[in-house]
């Protein structure tokens, strides 16, 4: 597995002297985990670069936090190392690694203010003059006014501030967060994301983030591990692991896919033609995942917002050089900025549509008759020997085999 470089810092030598200031690059080396005849974490290989902002993303009992609870210390690995800023630590107790944890419920002492919840960490170390850090430390989670309420006294999102107040305040060179926004309402819980985002780019610390909710690590993350089953099944860009999966659970996972079975009619210029059903589709070879050959099956993606739809009355003033299928709309439902449409096709069986509010055609309602339509690369090819709806059900493999989780894995 490759280690992907990223920073937001402006120019490299920001970049380096804030790697060189924090120090705080992860590596895992054949990490696993097994418990009895259970393994939660299969032998894993990961490099987390200084200063970025890494995601484990992934359904309950997949993994993703005992990987992180063996980072902290809290779970000791059955085989593998844990190393932090180039230091073997797997040996060492949690107190004794450079390391803090956000957890889902903040732990805040409900006798203590605000202040000294952020305090409690330099007064146990025996500092006594703790003013100037816990009030920058307050200022930077925008908490400066709110000092000597009580944490019953604050929002769900202000206790979750003070939180990470308590753990920066330390100075850790990893922060790692174990879904701590999953207690939030929806609104409170995107206001968050891009606060966290925020405070990751001022303090320049190494920040693990473990949810389940795939918006949250793509809002926040610079690089993203998909686990499921106890390994990774892709690790990237954000951005690029949504418009490039390589599996069937990854495409279905992050967001929807339409994955539609065709067979490979000819290979030829760097293009694929394909065939499904009496329709022709066109897949950029570059963009497929698997080794293509005349007459193999394989799985064209495309996601459902890349799609235009239009009405069969319609269907001349479609271009020339567009994939296209022809369908009946089987349901209709108006999100606000946009409309979301099933539509089943005889190619195709039945494709979600997304289509943003601009310009609606009142024609298109349960029942019209209907050309789908997209740029061919915008198209994606999977190996159909894939589980086509891997991912649907937001349930890692390895609970369905166990038929449990991990205690930890609970949110």
């Amino acid at each position: 597995m490759t280690e992907t470089a990223s920073t937001r810092s402006s120019t490299p030598a920001d970049a380096a002297a804030r790697r060189e200031r924090t120090g705080g690059d992860v590596r895992l080396a054949g990490i696993s985990k097994t418990y009895g005849s259970f393994t939660a974490v299969h032998p894993l290989d990961l490099a987390i670069p200084a200063g970025s902002f890494f995601a484990l993303l992934g359904a309950s009992g997949c993994g993703k936090t005992t990987t992180l609870r063996m980072i902290a210390g809290l779970e000791d690995p059955t085989a593998g190392t844990v190393e932090l800023a180039g230091r073997d630590v797997t040996a060492l107790p949690p107190y004794k690694r450079p390391v803090n944890t956000v957890f889902q419920n903040y732990a805040l002492f409900p006798h203590l203010d605000v202040y000294e919840n952020v305090a409690f960490g330099l007064r146990r170390r025996g500092i006594r003059s703790v003013k100037k850090q816990v009030e920058e430390m307050l200022e930077l989670v925008q908490l400066g006014g709110m000092a000597r309420r009580k944490p019953h006294q604050l929002s769900g999102g202000q206790q979750q501030r003070v939180a990470v107040a308590r753990a920066l305040i330390n100075h850790p060179q990893v922060l790692l967060l174990d879904e701590p926004l999953g207690a939030l309402d929806l609104k409170l819980r995107r206001q968050m994301q891009l606060e966290l985002k925020r405070i990751q780019t001022e303090v320049g610390i190494t920040f693990v983030h473990v949810t389940h909710d795939q918006e949250e690590a793509m809002t926040m993350a610079d690089t993203v591990a998909v686990m499921n089953g106890g390994r990774v099944e892709q690790l990237g860009a954000p951005a690029d692991l949504y418009e490039n999966p390589a599996t069937t659970f990854v495409a279905n996972f992050l967001g929807t896919s339409n994955l539609i079975e065709a067979e490979i009619a000819e290979v030829a210029g760097g293009e694929l033609l394909l065939r499904a059903g009496d329709a022709k589709l066109r897949l950029p070879a570059e963009r497929c995942r698997t080794a293509p050959r005349t007459g193999g099956r394989i799985l064209a993606g495309i996601r459902p917002e890349k799609v235009s739809l239009v009405h069969a009355d319609d269907a001349a003033a479609v271009a020339d050089g567009r994939n296209r299928i022809t369908g009946r709309i089987m349901d209709a439902s108006f999100i606000g900025v946009s409309t979301q449409y099933v539509v089943d096709s005889p190619a195709a069986g039945q494709l979600a549509v997304y289509e943003q509010n601009i310009e609606r055609d009142p024609r298109l309602a349960p029942g019209a008759e209907v050309v789908l339509h997209w740029n061919p690369a915008h198209t994606f090819g999977l190996d159909a020997a894939q589980a086509i709806d891997a991912g649907t059900e937001r349930v890692s493999d390895t609970e369905r085999v166990s038929g449990t989780e991990p205690a930890e894995e609970v949110a």
